[in-house]
């Protein structure tokens, strides 16, 4: 198991959500941050998802 990073922030900067969790892969940690995005309504906000190596999986500004 991976340990990915997600955080969403307002546009004044102030963050949302900081959330770590576990996938197997980058396709799993993708679905898993969507959800999360949908679940806190944050997915019109700016969001990353950063893989352990440093890739954006999610990104939206």
């Amino acid at each position: 198991m991976r340990t990915y990073k997600l955080t969403a922030y307002e546009k004044t900067g102030k963050l949302l959500a900081d959330e770590t969790f576990t996938a197997e892969t980058d396709e799993a940690a993708k679905v898993i941050g969507q959800s999360l995005l949908e679940e806190q309504n944050l997915v019109e906000q700016t969001h990353r998802l950063a893989s352990p190596a440093g890739k954006l999986l999610l990104f939206h500004v």
